[in-house]
């Protein structure tokens, strides 16, 4: 039994070591604007373990760091002007605890969270709050560790890792394993995968989230739970349906999949004087229903034509074949001779060798892959449309004197086949409903440098002329959007309360038919509306705790 003596140091000591917190808190960070920011960074040493470790981690608008930390992940400009707004706090977590003293304080202390882990949000949301409200951004960049175990064909991958170091460390320890994930090297792999996550291998294999065995997710309540504590609900909601929403995705364990030791790459682009428009009319019946070990996705862009002075458009023809040029030659002779594909347009080379190749990093060391940066971060906004039936050959005119405006100098539209493996998982299988049915997605795309809120809105209003022009000839009821190609236009919270009927308005343009049982999973995981954002699901229980 201890003694009362024991006890009264034991409190003293205590006693002095929060005012050493608060104290150092206090000289570090000096005055906030807002009055419960320094409570909630006295919340977070008293919900450490490690007082020291987590003073490092930490960044108000006060540090001299703040910005640096801030912009570094930023990957579109639009969100990186002196109005755009700032977090009260970033904290860069060391380890799983730091992330639920972030999520205990927030809450405690009325902030919202963004979480980021690599900063390509289309829409900034994974570090900008449209709402004017207080909001702290966990950025995930120190928690990006993977450990890839070759022999059972899984990786456990933190969420602040690059699909680049992904890929990287799977190259380390096998030439013929893969992931079937994304083109660019500089995407996070926490958000890339809870949004589905589009790759080279989707038609062989399926999406990224198609691929998730196993996840680190912490919850409202400061918990980190697997798959068996979250719940088979929980797990399906976070493999698709974005996790923003639900929580903070610390880790995945992926399933890799198996490629040969040769795959063939090549890229063959042809103008409209060179048959353009037919080559790609003639893709859209052909692409979905190509053998699933090859992939081929189109770009279209305007481009200089061989008459001086006049414009012409491009069609990119990219393609990933699972073996060698002998066999794709007959293969696409048979299946695709309008390409006009020739042996020496083939590259045979390994598979992360492909993965350098479309990032465009051709004859380059594999440790390139661990950048984290763009080598040019522009302005850009995106859209997103999935095609049922093929487009006729008329509709391409219309795309292409869009392409020939002043505003489409660096605009494009990429075309992502279907069919494989897509047609057989159930719409049902993940929250990504777009599956069976979709011969083509498309996105809609267009960069600027030019600095300013006029040139900004010029052309933001030029891509939503180009979406307009295209609704007869993509989905509908609903007009199927990409939530990880996101897109507010399309719909937001309010925000206060949200009602289901409002936030549907979205919702069933990502989700279509499993909105509903996100929206209900929402419910039982986080009644209370915190993990909320512009595009988050509204829980059922909200009216009354959430409205303004």
């Amino acid at each position: 039994m201890k003694s009362p003596c024991s006890s009264i140091i034991q409190f003293v000591f205590v006693l002095l070591l929060s005012y050493h917190c608060w104290v150092t808190f206090g000289n570090i960070h000096a005055t906030s604007s807002v009055p419960n920011e320094n409570l909630f960074l006295h919340c977070l040493s008293m919900h450490s373990d490690n007082f020291s470790s987590i003073s490092k981690v930490i960044y108000t608008r006060n540090n001299s760091s703040f910005s640096s930390i801030l912009d570094f992940s930023i990957q579109n400009l639009r969100f990186s002007t002196p109005t755009t707004p700032k977090p009260q706090v970033i904290v860069t977590p060391l380890k799983e605890s730091h992330v639920q003293a972030a999520v205990k304080c927030s809450q405690k202390y009325g902030m919202q969270v963004r979480v980021r882990s690599g900063g390509h949000d289309y829409e900034g949301s994974s570090y900008v709050s449209n709402h004017h409200v207080p909001f702290v951004v966990i950025d995930l960049i120190n928690l990006s560790s993977i450990s890839v175990d070759a022999e059972t064909k899984t990786a456990w991958v933190q969420a602040g890792a690059t699909i680049g170091k992904l890929y990287h460390a799977i190259a380390e320890k096998s030439k013929t394993l893969a992931f079937p994930g994304g083109v660019c090297p500089t995407v996070g792999v926490g958000g890339h995968i809870s949004g589905g996550g589009y790759g080279f291998l989707m038609r062989k294999y399926g999406l990224a989230a198609d691929n998730v065995v196993d996840a680190h997710l912490i919850v409202v309540n400061g918990r980190l739970l697997d798959r068996k504590s979250m719940g088979e609900d929980l797990f399906w909601a976070i493999r698709g349906g974005g996790g923003a929403s639900f929580g903070v995705i610390v880790a995945w364990k992926i399933k890799l999949v198996t490629v040969p030791e040769t795959v063939t790459a090549f890229i063959i682009n042809r103008t409209l004087e060179q048959n353009a428009t037919k080559i790609v009319d003639r893709w859209q019946y052909v692409a979905d229903k190509l053998h699933e070990d090859l992939y081929i996705r189109v770009f279209l862009k305007s481009a200089a034509s061989s008459r001086r002075g006049k414009k012409t458009i491009r069609a990119s023809f990219e393609s990933l074949f699972l073996g060698g040029a002998d066999t794709l030659l007959p293969l696409m002779q048979q299946s695709f001779p309008e390409l006009g594909l020739v042996k020496q347009d083939c590259i045979e080379m390994s598979w992360i060798e492909s993965v350098m190749y479309f990032a465009e990093f051709r004859g380059q060391s594999l440790d390139v892959l661990l950048n984290r940066t763009q080598p040019n971060v522009r302005f850009f906004k995106a859209k997103s449309d999935f095609v049922k039936e093929p487009m006729p050959e008329i509709a391409f005119l219309g795309i292409y004197e869009k392409f020939y405006e002043k505003e489409a100098e660096d605009a494009e539209i990429s075309f992502t086949p279907y069919g494989g493996i897509m047609n057989e998982i159930s719409d049902f299988e993940t929250p990504f409903p777009y599956r069976a049915g979709t011969i083509y997605k498309i996105q809609h795309m267009v960069h600027w440098e030019e600095e300013g809120s006029e040139a900004s809105q010029r052309h933001i209003n030029w891509i939503r002329r180009l979406y307009s022009y295209m609704a007869p000839y993509v989905s509908k009821n609903p007009r199927a959007a990409y939530v990880n190609c996101r897109d507010l236009d399309i719909g937001t919270n309010n925000k206060g309360y949200t009602s289901y009927k409002q936030a549907s308005i979205w919702g069933l343009k990502y989700f279509n038919k499993n909105f509903n049982r996100l929206v209900h999973v929402k419910t039982m995981v986080d009644a209370g509306n915190f993990f909320r954002n512009e595009q988050s699901f509204p829980p059922l229980s909200s009216r009354k705790k959430n409205r303004d």
